[in-house]
């Protein structure tokens, strides 16, 4: 059973709901900025070439990134619901408000971390 008030709960979980969906929307936009850039070599020097290329590269890592992240929200959403939100993962405790209010898809306490 979650250590929260109800009011903390409701309000972690609109912080939580609100990353997700600014997530979702992140990661729409950067796999529209994944596709294969076609250049035009007559055009397009070397230098252009190799910085879309960093570009693509930087834009993969977020996209990873926040596919992660995602992941780790909606967990702690799904843990929410089992009503196991708040308990560390690792040790059972309870984890602070304070630490869930800063990273709310917190598994661990701060001591396991």
């Amino acid at each position: 059973m979650s250590p929260l008030t109800k009011d903390h709960l409701a309000e972690l979980r609109e912080e939580l709901e609100g990353q997700l969906v600014r997530l979702m929307r992140s990661i729409e936009a950067s796999e529209a900025a994944l596709e294969p850039v076609e250049l035009d070599q007559s055009r397009v020097g070397r230098l252009s070439r190799m910085h879309e290329l960093q570009n693509q590269s930087l834009t993969r890592n977020l996209h990873e990134r926040e596919e992660i992240r995602l992941t780790l929200v909606r967990n702690a959403l799904s843990r929410m619901d089992e009503g196991t939100y708040g308990l560390c993962a690792a040790c059972e405790s309870e984890i602070p408000y304070e630490r869930l209010l800063i990273f709310p898809e917190a598994v661990e306490c701060g001591s396991c971390r």
